[in-house]
């Protein structure tokens, strides 16, 4: 078979690739690692990336990128597995499987070191002698099931370090028969541990025994007419068969499963993972693998598994998988045995029951991927597409990838501030948003201030483009040099007009257009008539989201100016008076307008108040008030 030549270096090393089981760490030419990969014949494996054959697209893709490769060889196949998982998670190579979801199923946790056990909630399982239960769907149903428990074994609550120096007195759960008091010695541990045998049985799924204490206490209270307590005792029982029973039961042994299948689109991958516990369906999760759509299902389930089951607390006494590549199946049980610490039987199988199971996975699996894939076409159609819309709309010739949005907000004039916010392919790029405190403008005048925002964003976006481009750097990263393919003012056509002529005295001109709120009329500087949108149209409802974003944004930093401006002294506008001065002043005379009305000799008096300091103070005093500082003075 025809080869393509690599390079001297790659020949070398391709050619002299020893017969072993090892890993292989691909690189590109920043020497960053892209891939990590195990082989039980290194020389075989590495060999086959680097023939003139057809590789699957992720593959293609990675290879394209090599520009070097590292191995390291190992003893076994088992031991090549072991490295591999560490090498992933050290490195996190782009081409690799790498989980993102961060969220985790609740569990309960008994610590069976403890003298007197308890029963807590755990986020994730951890090898530290502790037995867990679950995983449950929200804690909540942790909660629940700690209480149902709690009705009927009376556990300890407390986060008491036994053994104790010395007996203490018994809380009210003592009292109230909720548990046995070993802070007061009265019970014995082998007591507590009797009691604690029915409690890690119910957690296991055998909860007949808790139904039927139950129902004796019930059918007890129910003797003696104590029917309220009857009743209290019949609900419990329904809420213990509710919490058991309300998930989907199945025709296994009650040993501790997960079913673990794939579904493929020929882009991406949804594995999908069921949980078994006490021969009853728990619960499940789903994981989106990118890139991996195209690829042997196998080796995708092999790879994820692995790093899935890389906390060995998590793995269950049984994994019953869709599919495995040849011969992995018994590396990867040696695998999960000695990430657990026990044993561990995995199996792909092929008929019965469990192949059933395998199929209600693969089943999830699929309906996880058609709804991803459902929602990001509604995303991309209100982002993307959306944005790709206006474009054609508007008259553009091509796609608007950055549109900046406008607003100026203002309290009667007072601390008037200008927004903009940056939406990159139809979403907001919160890191893009910039506000701006108007400097040149009097008064409530939104056209004027406009005028301002809009020259002294493109004044600075060229002057950092040029710069930028003389050190031959990118526009895009700096703060202002990425400049928009679409303008929008919040406003008609008289402010599109002011902010317009801002742009084109920089010596730039974009396309903009403005949004009038009242009738959500869409309005360009070279056109009349408005364009009215639908009000159900992805494109309507970008502009939308722009334009609102744009407001809240100004009003936001107009509110925190204005709080700050409301707790501003004007003290501290004189030059050389600090906080102690100040306070001093304000002790000494009463108010502001007695420290502008007091003499040098009277300000000399101040203790702290030298003669510089009189002096900058009298002359802050003579200079003339805004009427904005004439209502604030006191």
């Amino acid at each position: 078979m025809s080869r393509i030549n690599w390079g001297e270096n790659l020949e070398l090393k391709i050619a002299r690739l020893p017969d072993s089981p090892g890993c292989y760490l691909m690189k590109n030419a920043e020497g960053t690692i892209i891939y990590v990969g195990k082989a039980v014949n290194l020389k075989n494996r590495v060999r086959s990336y680097f023939r003139d054959t057809a590789h699957t697209p992720k593959v293609a893709a990675m290879i394209s990128h090599i520009a070097d490769f590292d191995i390291l060889l190992c003893d076994s196949n088992l031991e090549a597995l072991c490295l591999e998982c560490n090498l992933i998670k050290e490195h996190k190579p782009y081409y690799n499987i790498l989980l993102k979801d961060d969220k985790h199923y609740p569990y309960i946790r008994v610590d069976l070191r403890e003298p007197f056990p308890r029963l807590t909630l755990a986020r994730r399982m951890q090898k530290d002698g502790a037995r867990y239960f679950g995983p449950y769907i929200g804690a909540t149903a942790v909660k629940q099931v700690i209480d149902a428990v709690r009705d009927v074994f009376p556990l300890r609550t407390c986060k008491l370090k036994f053994p104790l120096k010395r007996p203490v007195r018994p809380c009210i759960n003592y009292d109230i028969k909720k548990c046995l008091a070993p802070c007061a010695g009265k019970c014995t541990e082998a007591e507590y541990w009797d009691m604690m045998d029915g409690v890690l049985a119910f957690l296991s799924g055998d909860y007949q025994p808790v139904i039927d204490q139950l129902t004796r206490g019930m059918t007890e209270a129910a003797a003696h007419m104590e029917y309220e307590k009857a009743a209290t005792l019949r609900d419990k029982i329904r809420d213990v068969r509710g919490l058991m029973e309300r998930q989907i039961a199945i025709r296994t042994d009650r040993s501790e499963q997960d079913i673990i299948a794939l579904s493929q689109d020929g882009l991406d991958a949804m594995a999908q993972i069921i949980y078994v516990r006490g021969g009853r369906m728990l619960g499940g999760d789903h994981f989106l693998l990118e890139r991996e759509g195209a690829e042997e299902p196998g080796e995708v389930l092999a790879e994820f598994l692995t790093q899935y089951y890389e906390e060995g607390g998590l793995i269950p006494r049984n994994v019953l998988v869709q599919t495995l590549p040849e011969g992995m199946q018994e590396q990867l049980e040696q695998w999960l045995r000695q990430q657990k610490g026990a044993a561990v039987t995995l199996l792909t199988p092929k008929r019965g029951e469990k192949h059933d199971l395998v199929l209600l996975a693969e089943k999830n699996a699929k309906d996880a991927l058609e709804k991803r894939n459902a929602k990001a076409a509604v995303q991309e159609e209100r982002t993307v597409g959306a944005a790709a819309s206006l474009g054609k709309i508007l008259g553009l010739a091509a796609f608007p990838r950055r549109i900046e949005g406008y607003d100026i907000s203002n309290t009667q004039g007072i601390q008037s501030v200008g927004s903009m916010v940056v939406f990159i392919d139809g979403e907001p790029a919160k890191k893009e948003y910039r506000q701006f405190k108007i400097k040149t403008v009097e008064g409530a005048n939104d056209f004027a201030s406009l005028n301002e925002v809009l020259g002294r964003r493109f004044a600075h976006g060229l002057k950092e483009k040029a710069e930028r481009e003389a050190q031959g750097l990118p526009a895009v990263g700096g703060k202002f040099s990425d400049l928009p393919d679409l303008i929008l003012i919040d406003g008609g056509p008289q402010q599109v007009r002011f902010a317009r002529d801002a742009m084109l005295q920089q010596g730039v001109d974009i396309p903009m257009f403005g949004l009038a709120e009242r009738f959500e009329e869409i309005f360009l500087p070279d056109r009349e008539e408005p364009i009215v949108l639908d009000h159900h149209t992805p494109e309507l409802q970008l502009v939308q989201r722009i334009r609102d974003e744009a407001h809240r944004t100004a009003i936001t930093h107009h509110r925190a100016l204005r709080g700050k401006a409301f707790t501003h002294s004007q003290l501290e506008d004189i030059p050389g008076i600090g906080p102690k001065r100040r306070k001093a002043l304000l002790k000494h005379f009463g108010s502001i307008k007695a420290i502008r009305g007091a003499t040098e000799d009277e300000l000399l008096a101040v203790d702290g108040i030298n003669k510089p300091a009189a002096e900058a103070i009298r002359a802050w005093a003579e200079k003339p008030l805004s009427n904005a500082q004439a209502r604030a003075v006191p």
